[in-house]
């Protein structure tokens, strides 16, 4: 039976890679490098900031590329004062409620970006754990900050779903044995599919994520793998520098 949800944050509660993408073509005009949406999807969206910064800007420090993911970082919260849940979440989470699931979220995001998002959005108390990478021996595609989160809760895989946007995020749920639903918000449902969503969609409103938690409730286990239910992609939604 279905016991918890484990959500990541960025692109899945909300969508704010068209922000992070705005402060990343900001960051690195600086060092004349322009990106363009297949380069942020490709070697941004979903990675940790050092493993981008040593890929796209090999020259410098470790200290240089701190201050400059630091900075990059203090740009996109300047840039989203005004974020706002895909929509769904806020009825998702009052259904949790009624029907007493425990909830996580489990992100790659830094810290004062993870607490800025979860202020702005008031959902400070939404979560039972939350589960940082940086307090992870490895983030995200490792299923590791997945596993502290069952831990934390107290449960076993197939006792929860994910919630996941990015092939990274997914990569990790599935790695952890969790069944994963992919939030289509940013990348192409098909790829989520390919990399092991069972379900792909577009948002908290989907009538078909409603109907397997509905049924979830009374199953004896969350899901079988090899069995998923009918999954329709959703049409992809382009990636777009306005919010």
């Amino acid at each position: 039976m279905l016991a918890a949800i484990l959500f990541d944050l960025d692109g899945t509660i909300v969508n704010t890679d068209p922000i992070h993408y705005q402060a990343w073509q900001q960051m690195l005009a600086s060092y004349n490098i322009d990106i363009d949406e297949k380069f942020y999807k490709s070697r941004i969206s979903g990675r940790l900031n050092p493993e981008i910064v040593k890929d796209i800007l090999p020259q410098l420090s470790a200290a240089e590329g701190q201050k400059f993911a630091d900075d990059k970082e203090a740009l996109f919260r300047e840039l989203a004062p005004n974020l706002q849940p895909l929509g769904g979440f806020a009825e998702l989470i009052a259904w949790t409620e009624a029907h007493q699931l425990k909830r996580a979220l489990v992100t790659n995001a830094p810290r004062l970006n993870a607490e800025f998002m979860l202020e702005v959005l008031g959902i400070k108390e939404a979560f039972n754990t939350v589960i940082l990478a940086e307090d992870c021996t490895a983030g995200k595609p490792d299923p590791t900050p997945y596993q502290v989160a069952l831990d934390n809760l107290g449960i076993n895989a197939h006792q929860a779903i994910a919630l996941e946007d990015s092939p990274s995020g997914i990569r990790a749920a599935v790695a952890a044995n969790i069944p994963t639903i992919g939030i289509a918000s940013t990348h192409n449902p098909q790829i989520l599919q390919e990399i092991g969503a069972f379900m792909v969609i577009p948002d908290f409103t989907d009538l078909q994520l409603w109907t397997f938690l509905n049924s979830s409730l009374s199953n004896a286990t969350c899901f079988k793998w090899g069995n998923p239910p009918n999954a329709v992609a959703p049409q992809h939604t382009a990636l777009s520098t306005n919010y």
